[in-house]
């Protein structure tokens, strides 16, 4: 038998932390960043001694709440393109409860993170402890079984020897390409504190790497034989592409094929919206040439993505009966959906068959001179959107304009979550390298934007990272904003304020409802809110300002990048204006009986949707 260590269980998952690493460009790194924590009964004794033992290797960061912290951490790692990432570690009861919404965020957007939330005492001496859940029929049961649903391995550490296969196994989920996604490790309080005789060789330095599992034969061989018989294909770039590095190959296929690109919100950012074959985005927030293209298409070959219904169009946005899908793929689960014909593959080596097996053919040359009408079109309409405006209330896309003529370029990341922002920027932003388009529309989680940015900041301190929000979201969680300021971590925040939830009021307007509960003088109050945003912002540390038009924002955007810290610019917006062109249908099912002549004649127009509706 080797030699062994006595360790506490908390100890062994910080030493054992510590150990894991990457090869980045060449450079061996730790693969985790380092871990957020908020301690409480729970995890201060255990976990948090631990940590403060390695605090030097593996260092500890303090935040303000929890599902922040968590959202910093899933912000970090999509900003490494999953090559690196963070642990959180919370007390028992709300303070674990608090990051299971961010724990939906990663595992929709399939991002890894290590939740080490603390539990119950595993010898149940002294139940029920402070903040302890008590299922009056499963003595097993404690809060943390919420991360059941929204964790890709869940374990509950009993006993101090499980922890050894408990830390392999989520190393394998949070480093593999098709299993990529949350991992809880839920660990007892009494247990973090007790002892056991670990083996050395656990502690061993391992580095991880990449890996690229390669096409089966058939799947590319169909693929190859489809793509040459196609006369109409476009490419659907999704997040995959970016996490594969696999954008210089997207666009040397591209180009030696002649396909226009299309790309997700995910996949937004891997290719250069400059290229003439990139037509930007796609499906319900996507650009007139993008949906001109898919809309008649007869071949997808879909590279990454999950075909949400956003970038689908609810599966409406393609008319062309003739219509095939290619689903290139890591997962089978994606790469079946829709009688797809899948090619199971990393994006980057996928790309790289098919090329081979496509040598020597192009599409059409006429679909790649409709792509620049399209597009030039598109660009016209784009720049009117974004045009300079002397509005009282600007819209979304005017104050979008602002920033690009800005910040805009490649050493800028945009981020943004929630609300109709996120379908002007799809539209709008004009990403030209990788990874500086960050957004989270995977869970379309409010309460993202000012958390996230901190993460991407964290995993990229060379960028300039600019958070966009509204004031609903900013209202819902804008703490770590004075965590930046702590941390000397810069963020441009542009706050945008409609007095309400806009995006929601839209489309409660477009389903034919009545102005009800979304903007806040549609809602039931006593006295009409009049937020200071400007003053709530400068009270957690920040620079704030608030301008009163476009020219006195890009005024204050220019002003800020002299600014050390955290700065907060406010604007007051229309709530009711959108970029008219692009977009296309979204299924939002609308009452099918009501009292309301509106809502009446939006079920007919809904029915007239439906009917061009691809099932299956």
């Amino acid at each position: 038998m080797g030699k062994t260590i006595r360790l506490t269980m908390a100890q062994a998952v910080a030493h054992f932390l510590k150990k894991q690493m990457t090869i980045i460009d060449g450079q061996k790194q730790p693969i985790f960043g380092g871990v957020w924590a908020i301690f409480g009964h729970g995890n201060v004794a255990g976990i948090g001694e631990a940590l403060y033992q390695v605090r030097e290797e593996l260092p500890t960061y303090r935040a303000h709440n929890e599902q922040g912290m968590a959202h910093a951490a899933i912000a970090y790692a999509k900003a490494s393109f999953r090559q690196r990432f963070m642990a959180c570690t919370t007390s028992i009861g709300p303070g674990a409860l608090n990051m299971v919404t961010a724990a939906g965020v990663a595992h929709v957007n399939r991002i890894p993170v290590l939740f080490l939330p603390g539990d119950v005492f595993a010898n149940r001496a002294p139940d029920p402890v402070l903040q302890q859940i008590e299922d009056f029929g499963d003595g097993t049961v404690s809060a943390n079984d919420a991360f059941r649903p929204v964790s890709r391995y869940f374990d509950r550490i009993t006993r101090p020897e499980q922890i050894i296969t408990a830390l392999k196994r989520a190393m394998q989920v949070l480093t593999d390409p098709l299993d990529c996604g949350p991992v809880t490790l839920s660990l007892c309080q009494d247990v973090q504190a007790e002892a056991f005789d670990y083996p050395e060789s656990f502690f061993e330095e391992h580095v991880w790497t990449t890996r690229r599992p390669q096409p089966d034969a058939d799947e590319l061989a169909n693929a190859v034989a489809l793509i040459r018989k196609s006369e109409k294909p476009v490419i659907l770039a999704g997040g995959g592409v970016l996490y594969s590095q696999a954008t210089k190959e997207l666009t040397a296929f591209a180009e030696a094929h002649g396909i226009p690109v299309v790309v997700t919100q995910a996949g937004k950012s891997a290719i250069d919206e400059r290229h003439p074959l990139a037509l930007g985005s796609v499906g319900v927030t996507g650009t007139s040439a993008a949906n001109a293209i898919a809309e008649d298409t007869d071949l997808v070959i879909a590279v990454g993505t999950r075909c949400q219904d956003f970038t689908t169009g609810s599966w409406a946005l393609f008319k062309n009966d003739k219509m095939v899908i290619i689903a290139l793929n890591i997962a089978a689960y994606d790469a079946l959906k829709h009688d797809s014909h899948p090619l199971v593959t990393d994006a980057r080596e996928g790309l790289k068959a098919l090329g081979a097996g496509l040598a020597g053919w192009r599409a059409p040359a006429s679909l790649a001179e409709q792509a620049t009408r399209e597009k030039k079109v598109w660009m016209e309409a784009a720049a009117k959107a974004m045009a300079t405006t002397n509005a009282a209330l600007p819209s979304d896309a005017q104050v979008i304009g602002a920033v690009t003529r800005t910040l805009g370029g490649d050493k800028t990341i945009v981020l943004c979550a929630a609300g109709g922002l996120p379908g002007e920027l799809h539209k709008l932003w004009p990403a030209t390298a990788p990874g500086s388009y960050h957004m989270e529309y995977g869970f379309s989680c409010m309460g993202y934007e000012i958390a996230g940015g901190l993460g991407a900041k964290m995993a990229r301190p060379d960028k300039d990272v600019v958070v966009m929000v509204g004031d609903g979201s900013y209202m819902m969680l804008n703490s770590e904003l004075a965590t930046s300021v702590m941390l000397g971590l810069k963020l441009t925040v542009i706050l945008l304020d409609n007095r309400g939830y806009g995006c929601i009021n839209r489309l409660q307007m477009a389903t034919g409802g009545a102005n009800f509960n979304n903007l806040l003088k549609d809602s039931y109050h006593e006295v009409m809110p009049d937020i200071d945003f400007r003053a709530h912002a400068a009270s957690m540390g920040a620079v704030a300002v608030k301008v009163a038009s476009i020219a006195e924002l890009e005024q204050a955007i220019e002003a800020s990048k002299k600014n050390e810290r955290t700065s907060v610019i406010v604007i007051d917006t229309d709530p009711l204006i959108t970029t008219d062109e692009g977009g296309h249908w979204w299924d939002v099912a609308v009452p099918e009986v009501s009292p309301r002549l509106e809502v009446n004649k939006a079920r007919a127009a809904y029915e007239k949707a439906r009917a061009v509706q691809r099932i299956g």
